[in-house]
């Protein structure tokens, strides 16, 4: 194992960092419950994707599914969240982690009487605020098709 190819040439380093208060408002969603969208693929060219997604109780979760060309990480910032790691459903607390490599099976869910909030990574980076934004207003007919296109690929439990 290597450190990556060389991005950045110049002598001297720059000013490009962002910074992002925690008073920021939700990017997509309602308070108390949404998806905060930390670091997009566009704004680290591809490297990776990071969100904290803050779930209302009882708020479920997306069934199992994989992905083929991006992994997925969860880290669990407050709460419980039921995570699946393609064998069994874990009940995940503050600072559990798990990483799922592409092809992975994994799903998650909030199924507790409290709010719980996790950060989601994506490696390498992919374009998941269309996904986020639009999955609940796809047509049926259009919905595989979309799902191609954003890497997700649900199975039968």
């Amino acid at each position: 194992m290597s450190y990556p190819e060389k991005v950045y040439f110049g002598e001297a380093g720059e000013v490009s960092a962002r910074y992002r208060p925690a008073s920021t408002p939700i990017d997509n969603g309602v308070p108390g419950s949404g998806i905060h969208y930390l670091a997009t693929t566009e704004t680290t060219r591809g490297e990776f994707g990071l969100y904290r997604v803050v779930m209302r109780p009882k708020a479920g979760g997306p069934a199992t599914h994989f992905h083929r060309r991006i992994s997925e990480s969860f880290f669990i910032l407050d709460g419980t969240v039921r995570l699946y790691n393609g064998d069994k459903w874990v009940e995940a607390g503050e600072g559990d982690f798990l990483h799922v490599p592409q092809g992975g099976l994994h799903a998650f869910r909030n199924d507790s009487d409290a709010p719980a909030e996790m950060l989601l990574l994506f490696t390498p980076g992919a374009p998941r605020e269309e996904y986020f934004e639009r999955l609940g207003e796809v047509a049926a007919a259009d919905r595989a098709a979309f799902l191609d296109e954003h890497d997700s690929y649900f199975v039968e439990n």
